[in-house]
């Protein structure tokens, strides 16, 4: 092996974060082969971290790092949404106690996560859901977060708590949406405004807009409801509930709110 090899690791070292996954297409553009990839492996340079995948040895990696290599060296949509993306930014305090933590990392387009981060046990269960939520995905509905040492992309407020009411799918899911949006008491309008006349769910807008209008934000005084497009005909929300004849959905009654 050529003596510059050290050298050459060194480099990969400097542009290489702790706590991150290198992948094997990242490592080649920087000079190192498959073949130099396995030597380094043998010789202790790099520690194998599933197919096509390593890491600095000895070094503590968690999903935030697998992450950051699908986002920064894969060119992957994949980013830490719904829930994840609130919890990240302290804006949920139902974080279940106890048991596995579960992490919603949520795609634009259709991909597939590579099987090194598929069949890593992170310590936390992994929900990867793909979602075409939005025709037009504004730039201010990305924020970066901090992860220490390196930053990983995820989902504004505005855009988490439509990311999670998507996914609704019964009265418990309903009023945990509910339970998120009592907190979001600063989203952006002009953000919200956006988000809306670009969301191609019609049970999402108009959820969102009758929670908000319930729980009585100051931001949703300044939406312009008149450039959403809700849609035509009735949409079941919550099984059981009352008729809302503005948004043409089924809510929860009164008492059924959380925290009344």
């Amino acid at each position: 092996m050529k003596k510059n090899e050290p050298s050459r690791m060194n480099r990969v070292y400097r542009a290489w974060p702790k706590g991150t996954v290198a992948t094997l297409s990242w490592l080649n553009t920087l000079g190192v082969s498959t073949r130099l990839a396995g030597w380094h492996v043998r010789s202790g340079w790099l520690e194998d971290f599933g197919p096509r995948a390593f890491i600095q040895p000895g070094d503590k990696v968690d999903w935030q790092g697998g992450l950051y290599a699908l986002q920064t060296q894969l060119g992957m949509s994949v980013h830490a949404g719904g829930k994840t993306a609130l919890e990240l930014l302290g804006l949920s305090h139902y974080v279940p106690l106890g048991g596995h933590r579960r992490v919603m990392l949520i795609s634009d387009q259709a991909e597939q996560l590579p099987t090194w981060f598929r069949k890593r046990d992170w310590g936390v269960i992994i929900d990867h859901v793909r979602m075409s939520l939005f025709k037009r995905i504004p730039g201010e509905s990305v924020v970066k977060y901090n992860s220490g040492g390196f930053e990983i992309a995820a989902s504004s407020a505005e855009r988490a708590v439509m990311e999670q009411m998507r996914l609704i799918g019964s009265n418990d899911d309903v009023e945990y949406s509910y339970q998120l949006m009592e907190g979001l008491n600063t989203l952006r309008p002009y953000v919200v405004q956006e988000l809306l006349v670009n969301c191609s769910s019609v049970r999402v807008k108009r959820f969102f807009l009758w929670s908000a209008e319930t729980i009585g934000h100051d931001w949703f005084k300044r939406l312009d409801t008149s450039k959403i497009d809700l849609g035509k005909g009735k949409r079941q929300i919550y099984r059981g509930g009352l008729f809302n004849h503005r948004y043409q959905i089924t809510v929860p009654r009164q008492e059924e709110l959380p925290g009344v």
